[in-house]
């Protein structure tokens, strides 16, 4: 008879994985709390708005076309048909450890993704948009120098 080793490590149960998450919670509300419910979205929109500006000088498109439409939690960036976002998205992971979104059903391949929100500040921003921009120029996309200067203009200047 074949005896499996007994486990190191006992597997959790669901109910420490409850608590756990009962944990976490806890921790993100402490912090949302500190910072307050209203400063969070505010830094989401200064965050956002300095994305589209670099977004904007690079001379690329921003999905949502109607400025209204723009979201405060993450930017999409639209490509040419010629563009295969996911090979872009692929350099940036590669080269600058920065891993961004893809697109999602009919976007797939076309878009990247721009997060900006939860526990995320303007250096974390601006190392992004760093990423980004070298990324495009690594993958020989036809786009303006300067996105990450205009992004830290918007914030230097809010």
């Amino acid at each position: 008879m074949i005896r499996r080793p007994p486990r190191s490590t006992p597997k959790p149960s669901s109910a420490a994985s409850d608590v756990y998450k009962r944990q976490g919670l806890d921790e993100a509300l402490k912090i949302l709390t500190k910072e307050g419910l209203e400063n969070v979205f505010l830094r989401h929109e200064r965050h956002a708005k300095a994305t589209q500006a670099a977004i904007k000088s690079w001379g690329l498109e921003i999905l949502a076309i109607n400025e209204d439409e723009y979201s405060n939690s993450l930017t999409g960036i639209l490509f040419e048909k010629n563009v295969n976002a996911d090979h872009l998205r692929k350099i940036i992971l590669e080269k600058f450890n920065t891993s961004l979104g893809t697109g999602l059903g009919k976007w797939a391949g076309k878009i990247i993704r721009i997060g900006h929100l939860g526990d995320f500040n303007d250096p974390m921003l601006i190392g992004t948009l760093s990423a980004v921009e070298m990324g495009l120029s690594l993958s020989e996309i036809e786009h303006h120098a300067g996105g990450v200067t205009a992004a830290m203009n918007y914030l230097k200047s809010k």
